[in-house]
């Protein structure tokens, strides 16, 4: 969330790799039960096991290891004898580069079905599922979104910590001026506004959204920290399997945040399932990367590290 990028990742003595959740780049107010943080490094964790097939290994994890390790240990990810990757895994290892958040209004051309079942097929194999969303429900978790923002917006600690992750000029993390949304010029919006919002200063141009947004909600049956890591994990597939099929993506994460705030029940949530993530999809125009940390800066270099190419791996996993 906000382009924190909470991993730290570490290649361990056994030259396993190791997946940390960083609390110094927690949102304390946003996140308070660590949601967003286990779902980012899910994310990371995907890519990790993506660049591991790429090498011809078969990634082994053990996710959330036993309580003698630190707890901010989500992850420990071994190398296993494997087969070459296959064309599919090729084309989402390729479009980790092209994957970007993509704020912008999207035309109104409606996602195809095949593409929505190849994204539906990509949550469930990571033991999660997208519901994709029809018009009423899509209205109804837009005047969830619109509810939720606008009592964020009046929250001054919550607009605080927006203040340390959006258009602060910085080169390495958080969510740059041109990466932003335009101005919604009617509510409920499909993005959150945060021309509104007391992190941006300047008012940003208004600009019409999609009358009907495309959305799907991200779930998971359990609501534990192993389902958060695993969501992440499945957010990240379905995300790639889109930017392979040129589709875009942008996150509701508002009525998600607000319900972890408060620690309140997922009600007046009209579905059973557990929600891990908003995402609306469809067809925009080219958006630019946001900045990423140096790879020294998310990387721990153990013993091993140092022989039988190690090294060499870990820079190719956080290279994705």
């Amino acid at each position: 969330m906000h382009n924190t990028q909470p991993w730290q990742f570490c290649v361990a003595a056994d030259g396993s790799l190791e997946l940390y959740g960083d609390p110094g780049r927690t949102l304390w107010v946003a996140d308070p039960q660590g949601r967003a943080l286990y779902l980012g490094c899910g994310a990371a964790l995907f890519n990790a096991r993506l660049a591991i097939r790429m090498t011809g290994h078969e990634p082994l994890v053990r996710p959330l290891p036993h309580p003698e390790h630190p707890p901010t240990l989500l992850a420990i990810v071994a190398r296993g004898r494997g087969t070459q990757p296959t064309a599919a895994e090729r084309e989402l290892y390729d479009a980790i580069w092209r994957r970007h958040t993509n704020r912008r209004p999207f035309t109104g051309q409606a996602v195809p079905k095949p593409v929505q079942v190849a994204m539906e097929q990509a949550a469930r194999a990571e033991a999660a599922s997208l519901r994709m969303l029809s018009r009423p429900d899509a209205e109804t978790v837009l005047n969830l979104s619109e509810r939720a923002r606008r009592r964020l917006a009046d929250d001054r600690g919550y607009q605080d910590e927006l203040r340390r992750w959006v258009a602060t000029g910085s080169r390495e993390d958080g969510i740059p001026a041109s990466a932003l949304p335009l101005r919604p010029d009617r509510e409920p919006a499909p993005v959150r506004d945060y021309a509104v919002s007391a992190a941006v200063g300047a008012e940003r141009p208004a600009a019409t959204y999609e009358r009907y947004p495309q959305l799907a909600v991200l779930s998971t049956e359990r609501d534990e920290p192993a389902d958060w890591l695993r969501a992440g994990e499945a957010l990240q597939r379905l995300l790639l399997t889109a930017t392979v099929n040129g589709v875009s993506a942008s996150f509701l994460f508002e009525p998600i945040e607000l319900m972890d705030m408060l620690d309140m029940d997922p009600r007046p949530w009209p579905w059973p399932e557990h929600p891990q993530m908003i995402i609306r999809f469809g067809y925009g125009p080219p958006v630019p990367a946001t900045p990423r940390r140096k790879l020294e800066d998310v990387l721990r270099r153990g013993q091993y590290a140092q022989s039988e190419g190690t090294a060499e791996l870990a820079s190719e996993l956080l290279a994705a």
